[in-house]
């Protein structure tokens, strides 16, 4: 499906920000590792958290659901011996589970999007598995991988930080159901610290005790421990919410947007700071971020590594600031669906914005006047390029019709119709 962005100049009205994505996988799979019966309120309804749905009742977890709640019956440390796991292509969710199949005897990931999580990187959360134990043809990191139980156990366990903080993650989920205790060292960096923060704060929410090191790089998980089956409500989610808002920020705007916690530990919390530092007039109170736009941006430098999945958000609102911003420390970024640098730079000069891009680092030279668009560019199977591009084209002279568009459901699936209520201007050809 292709998306043609129209230019808008005013955008009005209230929405809810959907559920968080991020919190609802972590909630499903501790209650699907828990032995008992969970229930999650509020879930998040995209394609990620949709496959890990899909992946943990193919494990053995009997998940019911309806408009407002969904209830888990976990398998705990005995999932249900499968031979193909899918999960499409959600990254998060493949690697969660890469650890969890270590209880199976033998289970294959398929390599259902070639062109997309086919071609990331897992090298390092393989590395880690095979010092527990655990077998795996590794098909040299990339997809179809399998995983075979082998001689699973704990002790002391390295993984490398400074692609992901997934593998970690993953590791995390899964040692406190060893039989032995277990230490895990972080190598080198480790990329966005405040989404490990969110992992050990759902896994304590389950019961589970993990002693971490302040700096995050060490961690002592005592083994024997059970996940409890528990209530929990799903977060408003603050990296969708951050395209609507950057879009606000862009335009003539009178945009609210409900849901959001003041007191949250999503990184991505951090783009109200990064819009109010841009000039943006805003106000967060109540769980309700308030946006009021004119178009006056003023440039910025920021930390990226602080709020990874509204980077390019962030980004897209900056093309239209007085000066020269950059967005640094960002690397991860490209191990993402797609080179979220280059890529994302090239589409964005396709539309007539003054980029540059260094191995870590976006550098736009604003053009508070717009851009020309007129153009079709491609959103590279990703949903945050989709929906930064979107941010891009209201502000262009001639629009810009974007490929692909279809693929914002992996984790914002109402995205365009939320814009559309706003009085965004968006048609859809197939």
């Amino acid at each position: 499906m292709k998306a043609i962005v129209k230019p808008t100049n005013l955008l009005e009205g209230t929405i809810n920000a959907l559920s968080s994505k991020n919190y609802t996988t972590r909630y499903l799979l501790i209650g699907a590792l828990a032995e008992g019966t969970s229930t999650i309120y509020y879930p998040a309804h995209s394609e990620d958290s949709d496959a890990m749905r899909r992946c943990i009742r193919d494990l053995g977890a009997i998940v019911e659901e309806d408009e407002e709640k969904m209830t888990i019956q976990g398998f705990g440390r005995n999932p249900r011996d499968v031979s193909e796991l899918n999960v499409g292509n959600a990254g998060a969710v493949l690697r969660f589970l890469m650890s969890v199949a270590a209880f199976c005897p033998k289970v294959t990931f398929i390599n259902a999007y070639p062109d997309s999580l086919g071609k990331r990187p897992h090298n390092d959360l393989i590395d880690a598995l095979k010092q527990m134990g655990v077998e795996v043809d590794d098909n040299q990191g990339k997809l179809p991988i399998t995983i075979g139980k082998g001689k699973l156990h704990g002790g002391k366990i390295q993984v490398s930080g400074n692609v992901s903080s997934q593998f970690l993650s993953s590791l995390l989920f899964m040692t406190p159901l060893l039989d032995e205790d277990s230490e895990i060292e972080v190598l080198h960096d480790l990329k966005s610290k405040v989404i490990v923060g969110q992992t050990l704060e759902v896994i304590a929410q389950a019961g589970i005790q993990i002693e971490a090191s302040e700096d995050l790089m060490h961690y002592t998980i005592r083994g024997g421990q059970k996940y409890q089956p528990q209530k929990y409500v799903v977060q408003g989610d603050y990296p969708g919410s951050a395209a609507i808002l950057a879009a606000a920020a862009v335009t003539q705007s009178d945009v609210k947007i409900l849901r959001l916690e003041e007191n949250s530990k999503q990184g991505e919390k951090a783009v109200v700071d990064v819009l109010r530092a841009m000039g943006v007039n805003l106000t967060h109170e109540n769980g309700v971020v308030h946006v009021k736009g004119n178009q006056q941006l003023k440039a910025g430098e920021f930390d990226g590594d602080h709020f990874t999945d509204g980077v390019l958000a962030m980004v897209a609102a900056a093309v239209f600031a007085e000066g020269t911003s950059r967005f640094y420390n960002v690397e991860n970024l490209r191990y993402k669906e797609c080179d979220r640098i280059t890529d994302f730079v090239n589409e964005l000069r396709k539309a007539g914005a003054d980029v540059e891009e260094r191995q870590s680092e976006i550098i736009i030279h604003g053009r508070p006047q717009g851009v020309t668009g007129g153009v079709e560019i491609n959103a590279h199977y990703d949903h945050r390029v989709i929906m930064a591009l979107t941010i891009v084209g209201l502000r262009s002279e001639k629009g810009l019709t974007i490929n692909d568009a279809h693929h914002v459901a992996k984790s914002y699936p109402h995205y365009f119709e939320h814009l559309i209520s706003l009085g965004a201007q968006i048609e859809f050809v197939e």
